[in-house]
């Protein structure tokens, strides 16, 4: 199957998770976005044949129209799972035609890190984490499924926001637990949260329990927790007397997983130029406030900034001691073609007066982590500093010139009316130029800088 589909370039999605998360809801979010649920559904049934059809409708969530995909269960005694022989499961599959590589790659990085999870949170070792029944069921069609409709729309890279987990307590099939139950808590680690609601809804004063219709790997059954000693009505939910009720649970260790597994950093959307949005419902419905995941999908925008516009990148810095000094116009080059905004070196002296060379990278949001592994790895340094800068930019344009047969690039910057402020010549074609006429590299900058500035607004 993967050598028949056609390559899909490489693209950026940024996964809106300030309504909670749930794996069935993200992969309704990536079917709307574009992917083929029906070829979703070849490779479970190649996985695990005749057990789960996806079955997908429209819904209306808080007024938003949404993509609901449903999982139905095609075996009337499901097996228990455990990870290690969901691993085998996975890992066997390996090879075959008829099962995406890239999908049982990230299927397995997912469901690793929701066993590690779930062991860590009942004491003991992943692989024997059960996947109870339905459950392990749901948990394969969620995980399998969100796994392979990433691959088919062609994401390699992506932005999640801060994750709503919710509030209160739940019963679960261990009893009274908080939310965010255990294993979000432990998926979560490092990675932005929010416990209350991000936009309280109009004449609400708290929210639903977030998702589903079908158990989750976690086996709580979403029913109100009880109390003895009387507990009481609030908004048709039972609350043990001096509990406050909270809004219940808004993300699952399978949604939470899925992100952390997915998206390669937590923030903000980055610039981005959105080729396909995709949203997907939960199961509940309260009025004014859309139970939804959303995916955008695109690429990073070729418009990098507007007119005086101050705008967010991150600048990372190293201090190297011990780099042969001919090694560094390579490093610099390849942060640049990796896509940094800029990259640069400033000699400093380091203690006990050693000379060494401090490099910089600005790169853009969410790109921060694949720059700091290329300077760790061509540098040989330890450790990588960032922090986020605001800039303030003109917007950028190219054209191009001919000189004696020699064609330049010329990059024409514009103010806040739109007027052109400057052109100048790409130096590093200058100095191409001036190597095939045999002229110096200044002159060759001057016959440059007069054709340059030849050019019409309309040229531009």
């Amino acid at each position: 199957m993967e050598s028949a589909s056609p390559a899909v370039p490489s693209r950026l999605a940024y996964v809106d998770a300030t309504a909670g998360i749930a794996g069935d809801m993200l992969l309704a979010a990536l079917v709307d976005a574009g992917a083929d649920l029906a070829e979703v559904q070849r490779v479970l049934d190649a996985l695990v044949p005749d057990s789960v059809r996806f079955v997908r409708s429209a819904v209306d969530r808080g007024g938003q129209r949404a993509l609901k995909v449903d999982v139905e269960v095609l075996v009337s005694d499901p097996p228990h799972r455990t990870w290690a022989s969901i691993r085998e499961l996975l890992e066997s599959a390996r090879g075959r035609a008829d099962v995406p590589s890239r999908t049982l790659e990230l299927a397995l990085g997912v469901f690793g890190r929701l066993a590690e999870a779930e062991g860590a949170t009942h004491g003991v070792p992943a692989d024997a984490v059960h996947f109870h029944e339905v459950g392990a069921l749901d948990s394969l069609a969620d995980v399998i499924g969100a796994c392979d409709a990433w691959r088919q729309l062609g994401i390699s890279e992506a932005v999640g926001s801060v994750i709503a987990v919710g509030s209160g307590r739940i019963r679960a099939a261990h009893g009274d637990i908080p939310v965010p139950v255990p294993a979000v808590a432990r998926l979560a680690l490092g990675w932005p949260t929010v416990a209350g609601e991000l936009l309280p809804p109009r004449g609400h004063s708290h929210a639903h329990d977030h998702d589903h219709d079908h158990d989750h790997d976690h086996d709580h059954d979403h029913r109100p927790a009880h109390a003895q000693g009387g507990p009481h009505e609030h908004g048709g939910r039972r609350v043990p007397p001096g509990v406050a009720p909270g809004i219940g649970e808004l993300a699952t260790p399978t949604g939470v997983a899925l992100l952390r597994g997915l998206a390669t950093t937590a923030g903000p959307q980055p610039t981005l130029l959105t080729e396909a949005l995709g949203v997907g419902a939960g199961t509940k419905d309260t009025p004014g406030r859309p139970n939804v995941v959303r995916v955008l999908v695109g690429r990073r925008s070729p418009v990098v900034d507007a007119h005086d516009t101050p705008t967010a990148a991150v600048q990372l810095e190293a201090n190297v001691d011990d780099l042969d000094p001919r090694l560094w116009p390579s490093v610099v080059d390849e942060l640049l073609e990796q896509g940094a905004l800029d990259a640069w070196h400033t000699p400093i002296t380091m203690k006990r007066g050693r000379p060494a060379v401090t490099l910089h990278a600005l790169v853009r949001e969410g790109s921060e982590a694949d720059a700091a592994a290329l300077i760790m790895d061509r540098t040989g340094t330890l450790g990588v500093r960032r922090h986020r800068v605001d800039r303030v930019v003109r917007t950028r344009e190219f054209a191009q010139v001919e000189v004696h047969g020699q064609r330049i690039a010329v990059k024409i910057a514009r103010g806040a009316d739109g007027h052109v402020v400057r052109r100048e010549p790409e130096f590093r074609d200058v100095a191409a130029a001036a190597r095939v006429l045999g002229i110096s590299e200044r002159a060759m900058l001057d016959l440059a800088r007069e054709s340059a500035s030849g050019l019409t607004e309309h040229d531009s």
